[in-house]
């Protein structure tokens, strides 16, 4: 890795903690805005602990903007986060680095809120759909009030991307290195991978974009060009008490 590359600005993608829902495979879109568990909770304290804070792998003094989801168990998760031991004097400066999105908001289910996967499936084939294969969401979105298609996430996720690497490229021409996190929820952020590096949602891709509950992924660019998006497959993770 180049010096270029070290000091080139990041995004972190952060998924919130497990709820209920989550925890057992039920779809938790925009309508059903259920809390974090309390174990939930305790895993992103402890992502906090390890991540977030002074000379940290996200370090809030090279935070430019905080970019959250509207449901409370994301926003909880943010305010988790500022509120981590190292990040504590920092909190009032990051909330007001914070815009809360629908854009960001998690992949809208419509009549598949609260379903499990194979009943979304016999759902579907009641209703004489997916005779000749299986429903899969990144191809065939989702029916009903609030529903989101592919394109539909797509274009939601674009305005997103936009304003992330124009953020970016004014930061690269000024030499500075400003951090973008984003807090929001499992598909949503999958299909931001997807077009961040240029995939649209609804792309075969043959491998599975994965993002635990309460986990953390990198996003960034190759050779400091905002044109050459790349996901972080590794990151170094700096010993705050080492200078």
């Amino acid at each position: 890795m180049s010096d270029k590359d070290a000091a080139t600005p990041r995004v972190f993608l952060i998924r919130h903690g497990e709820t209920e829902w989550s925890r057992n495979g039920r779809y938790t879109g925009n309508k059903a805005d259920i809390p974090l568990l309390p174990e939930g909770e305790d895993k992103i304290r402890q992502t906090a602990s390890i991540i977030f804070g002074s000379g940290r792998l996200i370090d809030p003094s090279r935070v430019s903007n905080i970019i959250c989801s509207p449901r409370k168990r994301a926003t909880r998760t943010l305010e988790i986060l500022l509120d981590s031991d190292k990040a504590s004097s920092s909190k009032d400066k990051l909330a007001e680095k914070t815009e809360v999105t629908e854009d960001i908001g998690e992949w809208g289910y419509g009549d598949y809120e609260g379903l499990l996967t194979q009943q979304i499936r016999d759902l579907r084939k009641s209703r004489g759909l997916d005779n000749q294969r299986p429903w899969d969401i990144w191809r065939d979105g989702c029916e009903g009030e609030g529903g989101d298609s592919p394109a539909q996430v797509g274009e939601r996720l674009d305005r997103i991307v936009k304003k992330i690497t124009t953020i970016h490229g004014q930061a690269l021409k000024e030499g500075r290195r400003d951090d973008v996190i984003v807090v929001a929820h499992g598909h949503i952020l999958r299909a931001f991978v997807k077009r961040w590096l240029g995939f649209s949602v609804d792309a075969p891709v043959k491998l599975e974009f994965m993002l635990e509950p309460g986990g953390v992924c990198g996003l960034s660019y190759s050779g400091g060009d905002v044109e050459r998006r790349a996901l972080l497959v590794g990151m170094r993770i700096p010993n705050p008490d080492v200078e």
